[in-house]
């Protein structure tokens, strides 16, 4: 089990019995590490900074418990926001009807990158509706979770 796993994994109950879920665990920096942690409440609501300090303190207690990072490092908490990365099976099927961006590990109809609106959703993969500039109609791509590096909501005003 690797350091992101160990730590998604320790905090994902704590987190879920206070009204949040980690959305995104990242590190960053070689030579100062930052442990990135991008948070959304449950109920819908938007996260708030009295929200960001609660889960930094939560985590901050939880985290030493393990002590998962041996170095010292900065612990950043943030809200998803409007292009909300989408992780999870859950997050794409809450999310069926908007329009995403997401990128591939492997060419999928000669490309890795698509921008499209989400047609389905399952515990399996998705199913993306991509409007093809060059010809009329557009491409409808299956994708299963496995195959998808990064996936993010792409805003429409």
């Amino acid at each position: 089990m690797d350091i992101l796993q160990k730590i998604e994994e320790h905090i994902e109950e704590p987190y879920r019995l206070e009204g949040y879920e980690a959305i995104r665990v990242q590190i960053t920096g070689v030579k100062h590490k930052t442990l990135q942690i991008m948070i959304d409440r449950l109920d819908g609501a938007e996260i708030t900074l009295e929200d960001c300090t609660k889960v930094s303190r939560l985590t901050s207690i939880l985290l030493d418990q393990i002590d998962p990072i041996e170095q010292n490092y900065s612990l950043e908490m943030s809200s998803a926001g409007m292009e909300r990365p989408l992780t999870k099976p859950h997050h794409f099927i809450k999310n069926v009807g908007k329009k995403v961006t997401l990128n591939t590990h492997t060419l999928i109809k000669s490309r890795k990158k698509y921008v499209g609106m989400l047609a389905r959703a399952d515990e399996h993969g998705i199913n993306l509706v991509v409007p093809e500039e060059l010809v009329d109609g557009s491409l409808d791509v299956d994708l299963l979770y496995s195959n998808i590096k990064n996936a993010k909501i792409k805003p429409e005003f």
